[in-house]
């Protein structure tokens, strides 16, 4: 794992064309990417590299174009209106560890590649508001606050929806300070 990339010389899919049109139509700003092999199983294959999809988003690099749609929707129709509903304040950004990394599922017993390993996972650390909170998973996940409790249990409900592998604190200790968000058309929500 982890060889220099090889840029693959594949016609783009039909679903991958689709969901250019779609960002488009969604009027996100993103740039698609090559598609690479990096070995060891590891690809890139459909993504796109976003730009611009009205809400700053640290972190995010190479995603396979299907999470960046499904990630758009959690934000624009759960996480945000939740923010402004149940904390009383806009988002204005959200904090990632990440989504591209060639390597193995973490904090499990048998080796097998992560859904980063193919760009088809987002891990979701921190909400910043405009009032200055930053409502993060390892911080405020099992808060006693009531309303803090209503907005996560609301974004986790809509992303178990939308994502097929859902994974939070709650799933085991390997995820105490984010939301692992997968599109893998599972339906495994934790």
């Amino acid at each position: 794992m982890g060889s220099p990339p090889v840029t693959l010389n594949l016609p783009t899919s039909r679903d991958t064309q689709a969901c250019f049109a779609d960002l488009s139509r969604e009027e996100v700003r993103f740039s698609p990417l090559p598609d690479r092999d990096y070995g060891g199983g590891c690809q890139v294959i459909g993504a796109v590299q976003l730009i611009d999809i009205g809400v700053p988003v640290t972190g995010i690099k190479a995603m396979r174009c299907g999470l960046a749609e499904e990630f758009i929707g959690w934000t624009r129709n759960a996480v945000a209106p939740a923010a402004y509903q149940v904390l009383g304040s806009k988002l204005v950004r959200i904090e990632t560890m990440g989504t591209y990394a060639c390597r193995n599922t973490v904090g499990t017993a048998v080796a097998r590649l992560s859904g980063h390993a193919l760009a088809n996972a987002v891990d979701v650390s921190a909400f910043i508001l405009a009032d200055g909170r930053r409502i993060s998973v390892q911080d405020n996940w099992r808060t006693d606050d009531a309303d803090t409790q209503r907005f996560w249990k609301l974004i986790h409900a809509s992303a178990c929806k939308r994502f097929g592998t859902v994974l939070s604190p709650d799933y085991n200790a390997a995820h105490h300070d984010h939301l692992h968000l997968e599109d893998d058309h599972k339906a495994f929500c934790r």
